[in-house]
């Protein structure tokens, strides 16, 4: 027979089976104390890894590449498979060894895949991060309407909502989820979306976004007659609801996560921020792509994970309801006042651990003793919160809250009588039941930890009913415990009155050996005492699990009232710390800012120590401000902040300024900043056009849009004249407030003929052909835009500097000989009649050599050197 011949093993036809049922996935199949992996799976496995591939047999006559990794530390190497884009299959071993071989000597262990692990399905807490959600989205569409669904089965959240296709990527961009899910009509166009975003797409077949079989997977799920129950929804909303159930059955291989109730949401209830906005005003993640520098981690002062999840979540979404601001307001006010109140919180809040997620854990079966001692602390401190909270008078939002933090006692007195203060991480490992629990418990570690005490207890027994003081028992691994004693002695446990109760078992030269009933029995209850008391914690670890459960609405409430008490109070002493103010926000078209800062810069210039310099903004009737001023002045800051403040407002927090009184913002727009987009062909001046073109086909009347350096992608004449254009666009048709900042001062004219354009502009110094900025804004117009000396402070050369200066002068020269002034511009609307400025004359040498010269770094003699040069270089003869 050839080694192509040769037969598959059992154990590798097991392999091939599961393998082929899981294509898509890396198999991680159990063999002991490793996961191992064969055939292509252990090339990538072993490469993405950095371990050691090696080999395990033939399969037609090739060697089997094979890696592995321990059991106890396999979730390191899932994150780190996961992060590099792929999906694991785990296949465990449905039985022992022991067990496989009552079937047969050669018979195969059981084994099957438990799980699908995915980039929106994990619930390990060393694959997540503690204050960021780990959503798995849904998009679906039926004819023509959309609608996303998106659920973090770490802490049971569910909500959905209407979406229409070209709000895919904002919504998107909102949620930032770890899994997208399609159907296979859908792939294409999704596939860019979640390309920009660094999410990972999976295509399902089109029956898993069938509405009518969707809304069968819901009412089996939740167990409830129809969806109605949850409110009415429409067919996209149940197809995409639908789907993630689906995907949730699919890789839990039937252990369904513990989810709370569907939520709609509506569009309208929410700022609406797109993808470009969100990464220029750089509100969750910097340009960097991390957390840090960005305004997230500039205003989070919260102490809960579930609090940090609720400020990314408000901060992403800010709210567009204004009594829900006002609450939220009114509560940040009363705790920023409360000084004592809040430092008490706060301190209690520090010991409250994450309940969403260990609940979610022990709902999945993946949880142990120590989430069960965290639910058990957690409610502790709810009760302590909310004593707290009760004994102030307090505003309604914070009362509120309150009311889900009470009624855990005998839950949580059961979890307390039950389990020790520090119990282990696993189940299987034990000793998380306290001593005095049960008594059945109690007993069988009493034999596994004092078995020595109570045989020698009963040697004594033995020993005062025989009479014989050399009497011993003893232990082998042939004869278990035996009793011992000489030959001499062994007469008198011959006789009649002790022989029925001392049994002979064996005879050695000088010794004699017995056994008794109760040393036998003994013997047994020893030597299973340690798996007894492993079984008894388990069965008690079941009830208290399930006793949890049963409990499960009521927790999650607690979970999500402490983390609305902690983002109230993480605020509040935000406000307290940085020295922000209460925002009035109302129903108006008002955005009047008094000396308004950039929280992210004046951190950032605080650490370095620089001063921030504030400043107002008052749009007023003026709904459009044209800032101009040098570059480097603080044009982009200015903007970026007053786009910041509207945000933090909203979303109910105070703001970086000394007043703000702002009416309610439907849309931010950003355009700031400037980069190509190399991967879709797209130029920087491409990239700059199409975020100008969502704004101004999108941005309504209660829009806060801010631009900055439009058209300076392209050549000037170009460019300004699409600044031009565009700026009237948002004046004639869009009418919102804007902040427009540009380097064409030219466009500053514009204010004297469109009503809602005033100008403002960034105060500098001029010293010495230098400026000096001042990062003031004020009202007027900048007269140039001062580039030339920008340069100089870059640190262009000294030579390409007085260039520029010479080239200026004749291009500013000429062009007003040609009379094409601002005002001229303005009379040619919308002609732009401008001429080309004529070529510049080439400028004499010897000027050039005297501009860069310094005379006070000139000796005499070098002086009349120069002088020759000058005067030979200029054409005269010596």
């Amino acid at each position: 027979m050839s080694n192509k011949d040769q037969p598959v093993t059992p154990m590798m036809a097991q392999y091939l089976d599961i393998k082929a049922a899981h294509p898509g996935a890396l198999l991680f199949y159990r063999m002991g104390d490793f996961y191992e992996l064969f055939f292509d799976d252990a090339v990538a496995a072993s490469e993405a890894l950095d371990i050691a591939l090696t080999k395990r047999g033939k399969h037609q006559g090739d060697d089997i590449p094979m890696c592995g990794v321990p059991v106890h530390a396999a979730e390191g190497y899932l994150l780190t498979l996961i992060r590099k884009g792929f999906r694991v299959a785990v296949c465990e071993q449905l039985e022992s060894p022991a067990e496989a071989k009552k079937r047969g000597s050669k018979s195969v262990v059981k084994r099957d895949v438990v799980r699908l692990v995915t980039p929106g399905t994990l619930t390990e807490e060393s694959l997540l991060e503690a204050r960021r959600h780990n959503y798995l989205a849904a998009y679906a569409e039926v004819r023509d309407e959309g609608a996303i669904a998106w659920v973090d089965i770490s802490t049971g959240a569910f909500h959905v909502m209407p979406s229409a296709p070209v709000r895919l990527g904002p919504e998107l961009a909102r949620l930032q989820p770890a899994e997208l899910l399609v159907s296979e009509a859908q792939e294409d166009a999704a596939a860019t979306i979640a390309e920009d975003i660094g999410m990972s797409l999976t295509t399902l077949a089109r029956s898993s976004f069938d509405s009518t079989g969707a809304e069968k997977r819901l009412t089996e799920f939740f167990k409830v007659a129809s969806t109605d129950v949850f409110g009415p929804f429409t067919r996209p909303e149940l197809a995409a609801m639908g789907a993630i159930v689906d995907w949730l059955d699919i890789t839990q291989k039937g252990k369904l996560p513990l989810l709370r109730r569907p939520r709609r949401e509506a569009q309208g209830d929410a700022v609406q921020i797109d993808a470009a906005t969100r990464r220029n005003l750089e509100l969750t993640r910097s340009m960097e792509g991390g957390r840090a520098g960005s305004l997230l981690a500039t205003i989070d002062r919260t102490v809960t994970s579930g609090g940090a999840r609720l400020l990314e979540r408000r901060l992403s979404a800010p709210s567009r309801n204004l009594g829900e601001i006002t609450h939220r307001l009114d509560a940040v006010e009363f705790a920023a006042r409360a000084s004592g109140f809040r430092a008490d919180l706060r301190d209690m809040l520090r010991r409250v651990p994450d309940l969403d997620r260990a609940l979610s854990r022990l709902a999945l079966e993946r949880g142990g003793p120590r989430d069960l001692a965290s639910l058990r602390d957690g409610l502790s401190q709810a009760e302590e919160i909310h004593a707290a909270i009760t004994a102030e008078d307090t505003p309604a939002r914070l009362t509120t809250a309150a009311r889900a933090l009470e009624g855990h006692d005998a839950l949580r007195e059961q979890l307390d009588d039950a389990l020790v203060a520090e119990p282990p991480l696993l189940a299987r490992d034990g000793g998380f039941i306290a001593p005095g629990h049960d008594a059945e418990l109690d007993e069988a570690r009493t034999l596994r930890d004092e078995g020595r005490g109570i045989i020698a207890s009963l040697q004594a027994k033995y020993t005062e009913q025989t009479g014989v003081s050399n009497l011993k028992i003893k232990h082998n691994n042939v004869l278990g415990y035996f009793i011992e004693t000489t030959a001499t002695h062994a007469e008198k446990m011959r006789t009649p009155e002790l022989a029925e109760t001392f049994i002979h078992r064996q005879t050695t030269a000088n010794q004699i050996r017995f056994t008794t009933v109760e040393l036998s029995e003994l013997e047994t209850r020893i030597l299973n005492a340690g798996a007894h008391a492993l079984e008894i914690e388990k069965r008690l670890f079941d009830e208290l699990r399930a006793a949890v459960l049963a409990h499960a609405g009521e927790i999650g409430d607690a979970a999500r009232a402490l983390a609305e008490i902690d983002l109230t109070t993480s605020l509040a002493e935000l406000a307290q710390q940085e020295n922000w103010s209460r925002p009035k926000i109302d129903d108006s078209r008002a955005f009047e800012i008094e000396a308004g800062r950039h929280p992210v810069v004046e951190t950032s210039q605080r650490n370095s120590g620089t001063p921030f310099i504030a400043n107002d903004c008052a749009l007023g009737q003026e709904s459009i401000w044209l800032l101009t001023g040098p570059n480097m002045a603080g044009k982009s800051t200015f903007l970026r902040q007053n786009a910041l403040i509207a945000l933090l407002a909203q979303m109910g927090a105070f703001v970086p300024a000394k007043s703000a009184r702002i009416g309610l913002v439907s849309q931010v727009f950003s355009r700031v900043g400037a980069s190509d987009d190399l991967a879709r062909g797209r130029s920087t001046f491409m990239v700059e056009m199409v975020e100008t073109a969502a704004i101004l086909n999108r941005a309504d009347d209660r829009a806060l849009v801010i631009l900055d350096e439009i058209g300076r992608g392209t050549s000037t004449y170009d460019g300004l004249s699409i600044a031009w254009a565009t700026l009237e666009h948002l004046h004639d048709v869009n009418r919102c407030r804007t902040l427009f900042a540009t380097h064409y001062h030219e466009l500053t004219a514009l204010a004297g003929k469109l009503d809602a354009v005033e100008n403002a502009t960034v105060a500098i110094k001029e010293h010495g052909g230098d400026v000096v900025f001042l990062h003031e804004v004020r009202k007027g117009a900048a007269d140039r835009s001062y580039g030339v000396q920008v340069a100089r402070l870059a640190g262009l050369p000294e030579a390409v500097v007085a260039r520029a200066r010479q080239v200026l002068d004749a291009l500013e020269s000429q062009d007003r000989e040609a009379g094409k002034g601002a005002a001229a511009l303005i009379d040619d609307l919308p002609l732009f009649a401008i001429p080309s400025p004529p070529a510049v004359q080439e400028t004499n040498p010897a000027l050039e050599r005297l501009a860069a010269i310094n005379p006070d770094e000139l000796s005499p003699r070098e002086a009349l050197q120069l002088l020759y040069d000058l005067k030979e270089s200029a054409g005269f003869n010596a």
